[in-house]
């Protein structure tokens, strides 16, 4: 037993590989222009599979379990269900017209989908897809995230420039709040205290009391040499210990780096063109950001919040990235 023990260390070692190195993550990128999903290794970064869905994947989103990855086909009102293993689309599901934007409850009972072109948020329990509620919200919602007790869901909407606060009971839209011109995605920090806001043509991040409704501070942002109006906050992911917060800025082509107890930005990280949305891996180590106009997905490490590389993610207009570790 001790030699076979020894034999598979030392080949492991001249593989390349550590021992306890885990098996490499895969990461799913949605390609808005070209329809398709980009599966990547973590490790090796190249391309796994290219995987067919409907018209205009945006919106995606993986299950708690890790077992199936749902993408938002806006233009076929359908969503895509790719089972995280055979990388197949398993089943697809009836969404409502247009959505943009989803969110899975923490038990993986339930999908929340902005439904862009009827101003509604649509409720189904995911196994079914048996439509529980369809919320109507303001005009063109596109944020939706789920708060981590699942007793609240938060929705923006572009034109009406506000968020819904909905109660994940009744169905009810229980406070609607003003923020800045085209807000696009909503998030709750991890201890689910705040919803942080992005608007797009405002400039800022609207930080809201999640209890009062309540605006706490707009963050705004300046950077060296880029024009205010190419600063269109997009995408919000938080570190695993809710300290730091990362917001992509669209044109400028940076990632923000937020102190949330300070709420101040403490530096921005260059990546590719145009960042729109992000996925941190659940390990905490890595977040992985899709740049749409470079076609390229930028890979940070967290702990120096520095960009390690970009690489090519083989689809057009990337959109949105999920991980299943």
């Amino acid at each position: 037993m001790r030699s076979s023990y020894l034999l598979l260390t030392l080949s492991l070692f001249l593989a390349g590989r550590p021992f306890d190195t885990a098996l490499a993550a895969k990461i799913f990128v949605s390609n808005e222009r070209d329809n398709t999903v980009t599966v990547l290794d973590s490790e090796t970064l190249k391309v796994i599979k290219t995987i067919p869905t409907g018209l205009r994947p945006r919106g995606i989103v993986i299950t708690p379990d890790y077992k199936e990855v749902l993408v938002c086909a806006g233009d076929d009102n359908r969503l895509d269900v790719i089972d995280t293993e055979t990388l197949e689309i398993s089943r697809t599901l009836d969404s409502g017209p247009d959505p943009e934007l989803l969110d899975v409850d923490p038990k993986g009972e339930r999908i929340y989908i902005a439904n862009e072109d009827d101003a509604l948020v649509t409720v189904m329990r995911r196994d079914s897809g048996e439509v529980l509620a369809e919320v109507p919200v303001g005009v063109e919602p596109e944020g939706m995230h789920v708060n981590p007790e699942a007793t609240m869901a938060v929705s923006t909407s572009e034109t009406t420039s506000m968020a819904h606060f909905i109660d994940t009971k009744t169905f009810d839209v229980i406070a609607n709040v003003f923020v800045d011109t085209r807000p696009r995605e909503a998030r709750f920090t991890k201890d689910g205290k705040q919803a942080w806001v992005t608007a797009e043509i405002g400039g800022t991040v609207s930080v809201i009391d999640s209890n009062s409704k309540k605006i706490i501070k707009k963050i705004t942002f300046e950077i060296a040499g880029v024009r205010p109006e190419l600063i269109q906050p997009m995408g919000v992911r938080f570190t695993n210990d809710g300290k730091t917060a990362f917001v992509a800025l669209g044109p400028a082509n940076r990632i923000a780096v937020i102190e949330t107890a300070s709420l101040k930005v403490r530096k921005y990280i260059l990546v590719g063109q145009r960042p729109w949305h992000m996925s941190l891996h659940p390990d905490g180590k890595t977040l992985y950001v899709a740049n749409g106009l470079s076609n390229d997905l930028t890979v940070i490490d967290v702990a120096s919040e520095k960009a390690i590389k970009s690489v090519p993610v083989g689809g057009a207009l990337p959109w949105g990235v999920a991980i299943k570790p």
